[in-house]
């Protein structure tokens, strides 16, 4: 007999609370992801780890943290809200029960959005993180977010805010269906097993699948969209531009940095349900008596 799972539904709003708070501790694996994904010289992880620490210290490795917040409170914030609301539209009843390719359908959609709206925040985010790495001379020097919003808008133009829309775009839809589409399914298997309840251990297998199968199939396009938001105006004609030119250091480039990916995709994947799953249970409604 299938087992019943917990009736409270999350409310909209906190998926996006649980990847914001999940970004607090995983900021400092995200920026060495993105020097690995924007350099051009070979180091290990550990070896970029220890270079970066000695340069910047561990206040350094909280470069851009007011934009990763600002991202995930946009970006994911978006993705988890509109999936959860397609999911209260079509089964208002808060039956979860959904078949995976439901399930991949509703999270690609709500990517898509997601990244769209994440857009101008993940740029800047990007280029806060690897500021570090250039030359006094070469540096922009944003303050914080909105300083960086700004700055993009009044000398770059606001089209400058949406480069690498393409690839972001692209990406979210392929993370949520990674990331949302998987958990889901894997933790509804668990539950139907019999083996599991619905508490924080199921929430965490449930999420390390999630997130390794989310880094894999998010990488290549992962690594395309940083090369193309943090480059130079000019350096690349168009998204098949930024393709070859990533194509010419060879397939391996495709995976750049996928072990930091990784290492900061997997314990955000998880901080981010946990928390989500922990407000759920708390602070979620029972759709028979609330809307």
């Amino acid at each position: 007999m299938p087992h019943e799972e917990n009736k409270r539904v999350a409310r909209w709003y906190f998926g996006g609370t649980g990847s914001a708070l999940a970004s607090l501790v995983t900021h400092p694996l995200d920026l060495i992801k993105v020097h690995c994904q924007t350099s051009d010289t070979q180091r290990t992880l550990v070896g970029r780890i220890t270079k970066l620490y000695g340069e910047v210290g561990l206040p350094g490795l909280y470069n851009g943290i007011s934009a990763s917040l600002l991202r995930q409170l946009t970006y994911s914030m978006t993705r988890f809200g509109v999936y959860s609301e397609l999911k209260r539209q079509l089964k208002p009843s808060g039956d979860t029960h959904f078949t995976f390719l439901e399930m991949m359908a509703m999270s690609g959609f709500s990517g898509c959005i997601g990244g769209i709206v994440g857009t101008p925040a993940d740029m800047i985010n990007v280029r806060m993180q690897n500021d570090v790495k250039l030359p006094p001379a070469q540096r922009r020097n944003y303050r914080h977010a909105f300083h960086g919003l700004y700055r993009v808008y009044t000398e770059e133009g606001i089209a400058r805010l949406f480069s690498g829309l393409t690839f972001a775009s692209l990406r979210a839809t392929v993370m949520t269906i990674g990331q949302i589409s998987i958990y889901d399914e894997v933790k509804l298997k668990l539950l139907d097993s019999d083996y599991f309840d619905d508490n924080v251990l199921l929430h965490f297998l449930s999420s390390v699948v999630a997130g390794g199968v989310a880094t894999v199939i998010t990488q290549p396009v992962d690594v395309l969209k940083t090369r193309q938001m943090n480059a130079k105006p000019g350096e690349f004609n168009s998204i098949f531009h930024v393709f070859v030119q990533t194509a010419k250091m060879g397939p391996s480039a495709f995976f750049k940095g996928i072990i930091p990916a990784f290492a900061r995709l997997a314990p955000h994947t998880v901080l981010q349900f946990l928390i989500l799953e922990q407000l759920r249970q708390n602070f979620g409604y029972l759709p028979t008596t609330a809307k």
